[in-house]
């Protein structure tokens, strides 16, 4: 498959938006599909076809799955990928045009690196806000809101380019939108809590 500037790059955006949402499924979906021969990954993402590779991304996943329908235990499990995610979006996204291409693939790192952080920061507040209702169902379905967005926004990026890239815009002023909403919320419960503290 010959892949032009634009499609690498469609590609390389929805590896790291994706990653701020499921890193691991990224990492998972993305060698699986080089592995069954349905996508040609570029040379430096050929690593996240190799069995072992796979084995580890799978059983991260799969662990990734359950913590993240549980309430307060995906609020952690999102506090501690903050450190995971970010980076290793823009590494995925970099990883798309190699070393040969230094100069877009720092864009691409770039690209990736901001497309995670929006879409981690997007999906932390937001889980977060959700966990403050005492029912069970909001907190899971915007859980699998977010498994089923990982594979749609990659089998876009590598079929439909033009059309992931105007999903995405909308995601990402969806998202924007959502960290100034439930940023604001979550601050304002924080200083609640704090001053009924303080009164006891």
């Amino acid at each position: 498959m010959d892949l032009g500037t634009s499609e690498l790059f469609a590609i390389a955006a929805a590896l790291g938006w994706a990653s701020g949402l499921r890193l691991y499924a990224v990492v998972f979906f993305t060698g699986m599909a080089g592995f069954l021969g349905w996508i040609d990954l570029p040379p430096r993402l050929e690593v996240l076809q190799h069995p072992v590779m796979l084995a580890a991304s799978g059983m991260m996943l799969f662990v990734e799955f359950f913590a993240d329908k549980i309430p307060g235990v995906d609020t952690l499990w999102d506090l501690i990928h903050t450190l995971v995610r970010i980076p290793a979006g823009a590494a995925l996204a970099a990883g798309v045009f190699g070393a040969d291409q230094g100069t877009w693939a720092m864009a691409a790192a770039l690209l990736g690196g901001t497309l995670a952080a929006t879409s981690h920061v997007a999906k932390t507040t937001t889980r977060a806000a959700v966990n403050t209702s005492p029912e069970p169902f909001s907190n899971v379905a915007m859980s699998l809101l977010g498994d089923s967005a990982v594979p749609i926004a990659l089998w876009l990026s590598w079929t439909q380019p033009e059309v992931f890239f105007t999903l995405l815009a909308v995601a990402l002023v969806v998202m924007v939108a959502l960290i100034w909403l439930f940023g604001k919320f979550l601050r304002q419960l924080v200083r609640r809590v704090f001053e009924r503290s303080q009164v006891a």
